[in-house]
């Protein structure tokens, strides 16, 4: 069997749609028959400038892992401002196709949002092949687009709306990430047999306990200190400014260190922030390889995980929680609906309603008085994910069920 993948986003990319991608992509070619061909970008994101290495061609081809990667013709721009970006996501649809299009017959094409120009492309790409689509679901867009504010809801987001209509009419599959996006797409008459829950995982190999690095502790002048961390996409949606706000609260406790590692739209209001209120006790750092981003989790003693108050965030589940859990690292949460059930169901984490920075202020306080409530949260996380979220058992589940649609479609 053949897939074509389209995504936006892949290694040496971090973001949580090319860490999906790519660690589902390298499992599936370990079964016997199964060949991958990923279609995405010149790697840029977030800041929209080329990582190391990269040439910005009209085709440049790879391989990772087994995987063939075909990277296209890349319109450059940060993950932040309106036009830029959405030209970025039109741009991608056509020379994703066009990249798509050169590729040896498929037997099936899947595409992954947040944005769905992606979909539109791999869409094109399976009637171009003649073969199934499968559309990838991380994200409710447009509605989320509403919800941070990039755009009011007018004729332009109607008109996205059909647009996403029509796409999970032509989809074979609707792969979505969390309950509650099932749920949605119920309720908007998607059929139910339509629609597969794989949710995000973690590579437990990488992923694992381990000490804190004390080279990493000294660069960063954490020795000593209770260290709560945000790492991850610094976004409209992710409410780090009220991460800020606590740390202003709390800057009488001298042996408390907040970090926050990450880019985004909001990075740099957030650096502002901390420059206007002189705060000492916060470190906002840039994104991380993967290759070096378990030292910050294993240099951390609390994991934040935050999200605007809003109700569309309530189907959201932040991939970042199973490698918070992975790591053995307990997680104060700031977000409510399926995040907050699936955590409060493991026993592993503190809670607070989103964007409460009393209450998060007061729940780090009482958590740095109880580090054996901490360790076992760490425990029961680890064990959680192992038993419920091991990506290797994740992606056998995918893989069986594009092997399905394949099969159905040559009935």
């Amino acid at each position: 069997m053949h897939i074509l993948f389209l995504s936006h986003y892949f290694p040496p990319e971090t973001n949580a749609p090319a860490s999906r991608t790519y660690e589902h992509a390298r499992r599936w070619v370990q079964n016997d028959g199964v060949r991958v061909t990923v279609v995405t970008n010149h790697p840029n994101h977030p800041n929209g400038v080329l990582f190391p290495g990269y040439r910005n061609r009209w085709l440049t081809i790879e391989e990772h892992d087994g995987i063939s990667v075909r990277r296209v013709k890349t319109f450059l721009a940060p993950n932040a401002g309106f036009l830029r970006r959405t030209l970025n996501y039109v741009w991608f649809m056509v020379a994703g196709f066009i990249g798509a299009a050169g590729v040896t017959k498929p037997d099936v094409v899947v595409a992954t949002s947040p944005q769905f120009f992606c979909a539109v492309a791999g869409w094109v790409a399976s009637r171009w092949h003649r073969c199934p689509f499968v559309f990838e679901v991380r994200d409710l867009w447009p509605d989320s687009i509403v919800t941070v504010g990039a755009m009011r809801r007018g004729v332009v987001i109607r008109a996205l709306e059909r647009l996403e209509l029509f796409l999970y009419s032509q989809a074979e599959k609707v792969v979505v990430v969390t309950d509650a996006f099932r749920e949605n797409l119920l309720k908007r008459g998607v059929p139910a047999e339509k629609i597969a829950v794989i949710k995000n995982g973690v590579d437990l190999n990488f992923f694992r306990p381990r000490p804190k690095p004390a080279m990493l502790g000294q660069e960063l002048g954490l020795e000593g200190r209770f260290v709560v961390s945000y790492i991850g996409t610094l976004g409209m949606a992710h409410a780090v400014d009220r991460i800020v706000e606590v740390a202003d609260l709390l800057r009488a406790e001298q042996d408390l260190m907040f970090v926050l590692v990450g880019d985004g739209a909001e990075r740099k209001r957030v650096e502002n922030m901390v420059r206007e209120k002189r705060l000492t006790n916060v470190r906002v750092l840039p994104g991380v390889s993967k290759e070096s981003v378990c030292d910050y989790y294993a240099v951390s003693d609390l994991g934040l995980v935050t999200l605007r108050n809003k109700e569309l965030f309530k189907t959201v589940l932040p991939s970042k929680v199973f490698e918070w859990m992975a790591m053995s690292r307990p997680i104060l949460c700031a977000v409510q609906g399926e995040c907050r059930d699936l955590l409060s169901g493991a026993g592993v984490a503190v809670f607070v309603e989103p964007e409460d920075v009393k209450g998060m202020a007061e729940a780090i306080l009482r958590l740095k008085q109880d580090r054996t409530l901490m360790i076992r949260m760490g425990e029961l996380g680890r064990a959680f994910v192992g038993k419920h979220f091991d990506r290797r058992c994740l992606a056998l589940d995918y893989l069986r069920l594009l092997e399905s649609v394949v099969e159905a479609s040559r009935q």
